[in-house]
């Protein structure tokens, strides 16, 4: 009998087998993700490199000197020595081996994703413990790696998208929250990269004004990364959640998009100028986005910002991630006076001034 090829894996989950409650184990985009497929959404291939590796890998770096504890003394005030203890454990991570175990099946995943897809090129995305949550997010305080073509350049990234845990503005994020360094860890999605014709983002309910009648599509020509990063000035519609009527349409001047670039990464290159000024998005394409938008906010039961991508050569719509809308979820949770002891207070002022 081999007892190796029975053992669960200890590092790796695949979309298909962890859902949203798995969050402390995959992070909250690993999470999302394989929340979404198993919903049954369209969500590109991948696996997640759960927090057990970081917490090895963190453990074989902490013989030689502390990192938790380090962070944990840190005074958020003080950026010049948040500065410093950021410089020294990113490089610290990002120049130590990964403990064997973890390398050898992060890897065994990676070949098998490679083989299964039209693509070796894959996202290598953080996903904090922390990150989406309703109360505190991590959202763009961590790394995302794209087209990363190179099983060994993956590895280096994984360590990158580590590393991204203690940058600067994760370290001085954590520390004036007073979030405990125990109870923070990072997993990393790996993912087939979609080569998107189109992509962007879309809220299930107004950014703008908080209207949960509606659904806000953004999006651009190529990767979404030029979108979510602000270098290009998205096309934008409003439409209604339940009648599908277009009433806003706001076609702008994409001057730029992101591509694969030929040896790995992407590469920023200029829109034909017979495309500039043209819709990214079909009316017929803007209502399966709809038809999706409103699917994923019935499932998760509250409004979602959701990351989508065309696909070029299928046409296909895919999911790339879907998080609790926060900025108008905070206000509508905020109550509308200040809590008194005495529930009558407010209406004796009230009636008292009426004189």
């Amino acid at each position: 009998m081999n007892t190796t090829e029975e053992r669960p894996p200890a590092y790796v989950s695949w979309f298909d087998d962890i859902g949203i409650d798995d969050r402390p184990d995959v992070g909250g985009k690993g999470a999302s993700l394989g929340e979404l497929l198993r919903a049954g959404f369209r969500v590109p291939a991948g696996f997640v490199v759960r927090t057990s590796a970081f917490e090895r890998f963190i453990d074989s770096i902490t013989r030689e000197s502390p990192v938790r504890a380090q962070v944990e003394t840190l005074d958020p005030d003080d950026l010049e020595g948040v500065r410093a203890c950021a410089t020294t454990l990113r490089a610290r991570i990002e120049q130590a081996e990964l403990p064997g175990d973890v390398l050898e099946e992060v890897s065994t995943a990676h070949r098998k994703l490679a083989s299964s897809a039209r693509t070796v090129a894959v996202a290598v995305r953080s996903s904090a413990t922390t990150e989406d949550a309703k109360d505190a997010s991590f959202a763009g305080l961590q790394d995302t790696y794209l087209w990363i073509r190179d099983r060994a350049d993956a590895m280096r990234k994984l360590k990158s998208c580590w590393g991204s845990l203690y940058s600067v503005e994760s370290l001085s994020y954590r520390r004036r929250r007073g979030i405990p360094e125990q109870n923070v860890a990072m997993a990393v999605v790996v993912q087939v990269m979609v080569d998107a014709r189109t992509a962007g983002v879309m809220f299930t309910r107004s950014p703008v004004t908080g209207d949960r009648s509606v659904v806000t599509l953004e999006g651009a020509w190529g990767l979404g990364s030029a979108v979510v990063g602000g270098e290009v000035t998205p096309d934008r519609w409003v439409i209604g959640k339940v009648t599908g009527e277009i009433s806003v349409r706001e076609i702008s001047d994409k001057t730029i998009q992101h591509l694969p670039a030929p040896g790995g990464g992407i590469e920023t290159r200029a829109v034909s100028e017979e495309l500039r000024r043209v819709a990214c998005m079909s009316d017929e394409e803007l209502q399966a986005l709809r038809t999706i938008a409103r699917a994923i906010e019935r499932h998760y039961g509250c409004p979602q910002d959701i990351e989508w991508a065309l696909d070029r050569a299928s046409g296909e719509i895919l999911i790339l991630q879907s998080r609790p809308e926060t900025v108008w979820s905070v206000k509508d949770a905020a109550p509308a006076a200040r809590a008194t002891e005495n529930p009558l207070a407010h209406l004796m002022s009230v009636f008292g001034g009426r004189r």
